[in-house]
């Protein structure tokens, strides 16, 4: 016991708070979580990456059509979003989809509208001279873009997708609202099953996300120390 709270429950069951039944069954806690939040942020880095760079288009249509897009979803609450996805994609796809890939497609379409904002800040953070230059020398706009300016725009970028996996991390959580054993679906399970440690295991899990996120916090400070030295270097 430690100030009055017992978690020997939380002690007895540690192994399931990780990895839930991995490796007899599903994995679930916090192995779950991780691996929601981590495919979920590299597709969100191709789908931001691609509406970024839609959103700085020369055409007015493609820039218009993207910035309705990514103002669309980033106006939807991310539950909603998630309800979306667990409902819609087995009637579209007509069968039965694992609810981890309907969340993962949830969290891949919300943070990607947040992720291009990042893309688009980065390359709008380039002075204009460099693409000039670029183009004087016979490179396309385009090949300047990809060669040039998104290059150093993404070095720019990773202390912001650092932070954007901390908020993955944490937004993973609602992933339980439909029955995903990621570790708040685990320590709900937990509590429905003791009805005795609500306050211990609760708090067990609010110091696992803290871990995580400040881990990650440290990262992204870091990263951009780093960054910081090499550019006056």
């Amino acid at each position: 016991m430690i100030g009055g709270l017992d978690f020997t429950v939380v002690w007895k069951d540690l192994p399931y708070f990780f990895l839930g039944r991995y490796p007899k069954g599903p994995l679930g806690g916090v192995g779950l979580t991780l691996y929601l939040a981590v495919v979920s942020l590299f597709l969100s880095f191709i789908g931001g990456l691609i509406l970024g760079l839609l959103s700085v288009s020369r055409n007015r249509l493609i820039k218009w059509g993207s910035s309705a897009v990514i103002q669309t979803i980033r106006g939807m609450p991310l539950l909603m979003v998630i309800f979306w996805m667990f409902f819609l994609l087995p009637s579209l796809l007509g069968g039965g989809m694992p609810a981890s890939w309907t969340v993962i497609t949830a969290l891949t379409l919300f943070t990607s509208s947040y992720m291009s904002e990042i893309v688009r800040a980065g390359i709008l953070g380039i002075p204009k001279g460099q693409t000039e230059a670029a183009i004087s020398t016979g490179l396309s706009h385009r090949q300047a873009m990809l060669h040039i300016i998104l290059p150093q725009a993404l070095r720019n970028m990773i202390p912001s997708f650092v932070n954007q996996f901390v908020s993955m991390i944490k937004d993973t959580s609602l992933a339980f609202i439909v029955g995903v054993s990621e570790l708040t679906q685990v320590a709900t399970q937990m509590n429905n099953r003791t009805m005795l440690y609500p306050t211990e295991i609760f708090l067990f899990i609010a110091v696992i996300y803290f871990i995580l996120c400040f881990a990650f916090t440290e990262l992204s400070r870091w990263l951009e120390r780093r960054l910081a030295y090499q550019k006056a270097i």
